[in-house]
């Protein structure tokens, strides 16, 4: 008896150390936080500017600033100086083309902004070129600017509204956003937005909701882009790697967190 109790405590023992050692082989094979972690590039952390500047520029338009650890333009920093350029602002220190983009904004009422993706310079602005997705005031952008005159001329049924195409998460002009999954919080609250860019499909998310994807390049694409506001451009869309671009239409707005991973 006493050898068939020391057989089975040898028995569990073993089977004991067999068990610690799976769990270390799986404890081994998972990414830590820190692993995970180094898969994303910050593109802004709060601390710096470096790699930032304007379109077409060497330096940041007046009114870029860091202010409270956030990337901001401030309006009246802007008009201090006499400055009549564009406001859009691009990292300049590298360029991407499949990727994940994530990154935290607020604005205030009436505002209207932008984050643009495979952008090229030489150009006017980013708009022409680059895809964009939309960011704006969508209750109140309407009741403070006039758009009958821009919205009629692409015969829009209710210019003086904003369209489908004009809301925050719209790929501007081109695809609209699934409304019934938007949650955009308020004016002056942060939100985030993240976009997915593959050959095989882009993705739109805001708020951890994905809002739209599509196919680029492919005939619906360029069916869209021939028939509407790009159908001029001819340009738009075609490159496959570029900046990543952030627009400012000279109100204030807010960004944090912007990081982006290589896919």
């Amino acid at each position: 008896m006493l050898k068939f109790l020391r057989l089975a405590v040898l028995i569990l023992a073993i089977a004991a150390c067999k068990n610690q050692s799976n769990k270390k082989d799986e404890t081994t094979t998972t990414p830590t936080t820190d692993e995970k972690k180094s898969e994303w590039t910050y593109l802004f952390d709060g601390t710096s500017l470096e790699g930032w500047r304007g379109y077409g520029m060497d330096s940041l338009p007046p009114g870029w600033t860091i202010k409270d650890s956030f990337l901001t333009f401030d309006t009246e920093l802007g008009l201090e100086q006499d400055y009549t350029g564009g406001k859009d602002i691009i990292y300049g220190a590298e360029e991407f083309d499949n990727f994940e983009l994530y990154l935290e904004w607020k604005i205030p009422k009436g505002a209207n902004s932008g984050i643009f993706y495979h952008v090229k310079e030489g150009y006017n602005g980013p708009p022409v070129v680059s895809p964009e997705y939309q960011i704006i005031d969508d209750e109140n952008y309407a009741d403070i600017h006039d758009l009958t005159g821009y919205n009629s001329q692409f015969g829009a049924e209710h210019p003086e509204l904003l369209q489908d195409w004009q809301k925050t998460g719209a790929d501007y002009a081109m695809h609209t956003a699934d409304e019934s999954q938007k949650q955009l919080n308020p004016v002056g609250e942060w939100n985030s937005s993240k976009i997915v860019f593959t050959p095989e499909k882009v993705e739109h998310w805001l708020n951890g909701k994905k809002l739209l994807e599509f196919v680029p390049w492919s005939d619906d694409w360029k069916a869209k882009k021939n028939s509407g506001k790009w159908d001029n451009a001819p340009d738009y869309g075609k490159y496959k790697t570029g900046y990543i671009a952030l627009q400012d239409h000279a109100s204030p707005i807010w960004f944090r967190n912007i990081k982006i991973k290589k896919l």
